[in-house]
């Protein structure tokens, strides 16, 4: 947990690239869990300004950050971007993969080496022709005080981060 005024209640108001989510932590989910889907959204939003996080769109997995194509304001068929926050298992990253083929996916993680995911998504990956990227990113303990200040105000680039793309 952190001392971070805006991340000290439930429900947290945070603001990127001149838009803001409302991010809402559950009961039982850890603190990293919420903070890693804001940062994913922050991250990515200036190349997919439609980002939302925790949007059922209609499949049987629910993704923790999503984006569509800005003229599909209904949300509907192939996403842009499909991100991932936390725990996800090879058999869902297997899956989707093949379904959406050019959806840009990204699997965070908290405090992780990313090698041995490496590893895994690598494997999933193996044998689908793909147009779009596969990122996997590491966030660290103190990451809530680097990139979000007292106003709730997230900045934060590949740059500042531990990142691999495959």
């Amino acid at each position: 947990m952190t001392n971070h005024p805006i991340l000290s209640r439930r429900k947290w108001m945070l603001h990127s690239g001149g838009q803001h989510i409302v991010v809402v932590k559950g009961m039982r989910e850890r603190f990293s869990h919420p903070l890693m889907k804001a940062f994913l959204w922050a991250l990515y939003l200036p190349q997919y300004p439609n980002m939302s996080i925790e949007i059922r769109i209609g499949d049987r997995y629910k993704p923790d950050v999503i984006a569509f194509p800005p003229e599909n304001e209904l949300r509907e068929g192939t996403p842009v971007f499909w991100g991932e926050a936390g725990q996800v298992g090879g058999q869902k990253i297997h899956k989707l993969v093949r379904r959406y083929r050019d959806t840009h996916f990204a699997i965070a993680k908290w405090n992780t080496p990313l090698e041995p995911h490496r590893r895994w998504v690598s494997d999933a990956l193996k044998g689908v022709s793909r147009t779009a990227p596969f990122d996997l990113i590491r966030f660290h303990e103190g990451s809530a005080e680097q990139f979000i200040d007292d106003d709730g105000q997230v900045q934060l680039t590949h740059d500042d981060i531990e990142w691999i793309r495959l």
